[in-house]
């Protein structure tokens, strides 16, 4: 959908953005006090801790959390392996009666002379290491390692699996090893082989992530991050259930980092199959809500106009019957009929038909030239030409609403309505430039007119520069007190600066000249969402859905307003509503795509299994096939991305879920 459109379907303030680090929702409320709708497993920079001081690499401590360094960055040589944990004679369980077997006292005594033996090498090894001869410590821990291999039968149920935590420790010190001497694949194999008999070892994950990273392997590194963070999830799930702070083990900066890395490509991935869709016949093409269309329509000072030519057009059965009379002839009479029709249809909200009958308009006159003469009136080609142009731009066929437009300008050169409507498809190309030079165009034809000025508005606010846009719809007001949405525009510039009183006064004005819009009351609900006054808030989308149940952004701020409140007694909030107001916009108004991003994330944030996780990227999925360009994808795309790396390091943990609470 184009930008300019979406100007008419989005809330004017940003309460629908959502964060594209956002891993998972962790909801925290206290009693009377309720917060932020969502936590991140990621807020706390800590690119540049150390990897942890006596690295002892046993059990307990491979799940403690290791905080995050950059690729480039090397890990301190004195805190990079790990001893291994020795067993001498004393550690072995004495309780063997004097008649046990003497070939199980034999192994005992052998598995001690190994611990010992092994404690030998390691010293060796990390002698070396000390030296900055990583190779040669390697060597040395491979040694070691070997020298377990050959001797496993010694390891019995008595041993408590003694010689299994040497092999993991040793491999990892041996993966230091390799590292440092930029043996990076030599590395991450036995990261691997690490975390194939411990899933939980952090200090393995962490390196692997590392590593990946430095291979500009982003994806993998992005994936190893989640398992670290559903890791530090898991072992500090009582403190995050209770609201303690906790400081988390990759930072927001990190996942960032990567998304910017993997985003782009992803993307362009996209936008390359929609090119190549189009190109074969496959591209989809759909019109936007009612609500976002009627919307459109009436930003334009000749709404009224064509509004009054409908009515006195006559009604849908009698311009239908007078077009099946020709019994398919195809003429001008023809024409003149699809005209009034799709005109009809634009009035009773039948966009879909109404698109129908331009094309075939416009299709007629193309493949006969000579039947334009004989149309009623000197301007029912331009009305084809402007209509065809108006329902390829709501389809997002940018070229061919182009050239309609500009075939329309040809016919009207001193129309500015239709320069602003080019203007508008330039928007929407992200042509900004050339779109700024058409509104100027129309203005130079007629300063007073309003249309240049308030989609110039928009256009200003797209590209940031809120003083130009203030200026361009206070001038629009003034030379057009009673235009609705240019107060409604003007509203949310002041929202943006927090001058409330004076968006008031302009929401106050629009709701006097239209009490009925829902965009009016919508207006009205961010502002008290921006306030703090939740109730409010709700009660006035409430309102903006009664006024319209085909406007979607009322009903994702309401969900948004109820995940911001506390529930009943100062609990959680009720998710369960809050889903089913998103549920609603996603049916409403398919293309919605913050619709698809709150879902998705409130859905994620609590689901019970994996399998409902998944359901969550189909959700994405379902979503993306609306989008229309970069910006479309951007957001969800990034979602839809986490929401994967999730699931698959959730799997690749053996967990069943994502929710920790």
């Amino acid at each position: 959908m184009s930008r300019s459109v979406i100007e008419n379907q989005k809330v004017g303030i940003a309460i629908c953005a959502g964060c594209i680090a956002t891993i998972l929702l962790v909801y925290t409320f206290k009693k009377g006090n309720p917060t932020s709708t969502s936590k991140k497993l990621n807020e706390d920079v800590i690119d540049s801790a150390k990897e942890g001081s006596n690295n002892d690499d046993s059990a307990n401590k491979s799940k403690s959390s290791t905080p995050i360094r950059s690729a480039s960055e090397k890990s301190n040589a004195e805190e990079e392996i790990a001893t291994p944990t020795t067993t001498n004679i004393n550690n072995i369980p004495q309780g063997i009666d004097d008649k046990v077997d003497t070939e199980k006292k034999k192994k005992k005594d052998e598995l001690a002379a190994l611990h010992v033996q092994i404690e030998e090498i390691d010293k060796r090894g990390r002698k070396l290491f000390k030296s900055k001869s990583y190779m040669d410590a390697a060597i040395v821990f491979t040694e070691a390692l070997t020298l377990i291999d050959t001797n496993m039968n010694l390891q019995d149920s008595e041993s408590t699996g003694s010689l299994d935590r040497q092999v993991v420790t040793l491999t990892n010190n041996r993966s230091a090893m390799y590292e440092k001497a930029d043996m990076a694949d030599l590395a991450l194999h036995d990261c691997d082989t690490i975390l194939e008999l411990d899933l939980s070892h952090t200090k393995a994950r962490v390196r692997k992530l590392r590593i990946l990273e430095s291979q500009s392997r982003y994806k993998e590194a992005l994936l190893e991050v989640c398992a670290i963070q559903l890791l530090f999830m898991q072992n500090n799930r009582d403190k995050l259930r209770l609201g303690i702070p906790v400081a988390p083990p990759v930072s927001q900066s990190k996942i960032e980092e990567l998304m910017g890395h993997i985003l782009p490509g992803e993307i362009d991935f996209q936008l390359d199959k929609i090119k190549t869709d189009s190109i074969n016949g496959r591209g989809k093409s759909f019109l936007p809500s009612k609500h976002t269309i009627v919307s459109l329509l009436q930003s334009f000072s000749g709404y009224n106009s064509w509004m009054g030519s409908a009515a006195r057009d006559g009604t849908l059965e009698n311009l239908t019957s007078s077009i099946d009379s020709l019994e398919g002839e195809v003429n001008a009479e023809r024409v003149n009929l699809l005209l009034k029709r799709g005109r009809r249809y634009a009035y009773h909200r039948n966009f879909e038909k109404c698109a129908t009958d331009f094309e075939e308009a416009l299709k007629i006159l193309d493949d006969d030239e000579s039947i334009k003469k004989n149309l009623d009136g000197d301007d029912t080609y331009a009305r084809i030409l402007e209509w065809a142009g108006i329902c390829n731009h709501l389809k997002n066929d940018l070229e061919n609403a182009l050239n309609c437009y500009e075939k329309c300008s040809v016919l009207e050169p001193n129309n500015p309505e239709i320069i602003v409507k080019r203007a508008g498809v330039k928007m929407d190309a992200g042509k900004y430039d050339e779109a700024l030079t058409l509104f100027d165009k129309a203005l130079a034809l007629d300063p007073a007119a309003v249309d240049a000025l308030h989609h110039r508005a928009n256009l200003h606010m797209l590209k940031e520069k809120p003083k130009e846009a203030k200026e361009d719809l206070l001038l629009c007001l003034q030379l057009c007190p009673d235009h609705v949405s240019a107060h409604l525009r003007l509203a949310t510039l002041f929202m943006a600066t927090q001058d409330l009183p004076n968006a008031k006064k302009h929401i106050d004005l629009a709701e006097n000249l239209d009490p009925e819009s829902s965009e009016v009351h919508s207006y009205r609900g961010e502002m008290y969402f921006s306030e703090g006054n939740l109730e409010e808030a709700r009660i006035a989308f409430d309102t903006a859905v009664e006024c319209d149940s085909t406007n979607a952004a009322p009903l994702v701020n309401s969900a948004l307003a109820i995940m911001n409140t506390a529930g009943k007694g100062g609990g959680p909030p009720e998710f369960l509503e809050a889903i089913s107001m998103l549920e609603k916009a996603v049916i409403v108004e398919p293309q919605f795509l913050q619709a698809y991003v709150h879902l998705g994330q409130l859905k994620l944030s609590m689901a019970t299994d994996l399998t409902i996780a998944k359901e969550v990227i189909a959700l994405y999925d379902k979503g993306m096939t609306y989008c229309k360009g970069a910006d479309d994808f951007r957001e969800i795309l990034s979602m839809r991305i986490l929401a994967i790396a999730q699931v698959e390091g959730a799997s690749m943990l053996k967990m069943e879920t994502l929710n920790m609470q």
